[in-house]
């Protein structure tokens, strides 16, 4: 997992001025602590967050932490699944904006019968990107290949690189289409989609306050 220390004004600044950057960072505390919880009942050899900042509360145990390198978002991808490589088998890196996602979501497709013939997966994002990457045999070479000059978070981030994942000759399996949390508006659509979750009830605790200050906060 690739994620940031949720710090008030370093993490989800687009959903400022309708929430204060202290709000911002609570409701991304909430979708960590979410994913976080949702990838530990995914059966794994290794859990590796690759943390920009320091870990606090919502980490739970079993989770090794690397820090994350420099450099564009293209780069710090690539290192992660170089630190991937080092555990063998397959990887699969996910961001910490979907906090709807789900166990389920991921049991099939990374089955070991769903493994067969498979050299890829690719979780495309509504709004053009992407929120999750696996590769059946991960190395630092062929994530440079993959990932290295993709522009990040543009409309076409994602058709990027699936391209590229299709031009490798790699046979990908596409998982659900989910939306990130970036704006107020996608903040009350996850939160309505994943009602459950520590991110929706964060979401409902504050959105009156979101709400009054004009910035749509409907669904």
């Amino acid at each position: 997992m690739l994620a940031k220390a949720p710090v008030p004004g370093r993490v989800k600044t687009r959903l400022t001025p309708g929430c204060t950057p202290a709000q911002a960072a609570e409701l991304a505390e909430a979708a960590l602590a979410d994913t976080l919880r949702t990838l530990g009942r995914v059966p794994a050899g290794r859990r590796l967050l690759v943390l920009d900042g320091a870990p606090g509360r919502w980490l739970p145990p079993g989770w090794e932490v690397l820090p994350q390198r420099g450099g564009g978002l293209d780069l710090r991808l690539t290192a992660a699944f170089a630190a991937a490589e080092r555990g063998g088998g397959p990887a699969l890196l996910v961001g910490m904006d979907t906090p709807q996602l789900t166990a389920r979501m991921l049991a099939e497709p990374l089955s070991p019968a769903a493994r067969v013939g498979t050299d890829a997966w690719y979780g495309p994002a509504a709004d053009g990107g992407f929120w999750a990457l696996g590769l059946a045999r991960p190395t630092a070479e062929l994530a440079r290949r993959l990932l290295h000059g993709v522009p990040m978070s543009t409309a076409h981030t994602g058709a990027e690189l699936l391209r590229r994942l299709n031009e490798a000759g790699l046979a990908v399996t596409v998982l659900p289409t989910l939306t990130d949390v970036d704006t107020v508006a996608d903040a009350a659509e996850v939160a309505a989609q994943a009602p459950d979750t520590r991110f929706a009830e964060r979401w409902n605790a504050l959105r009156t306050g979101v709400a009054a200050s004009g910035v749509g906060a409907a669904g």
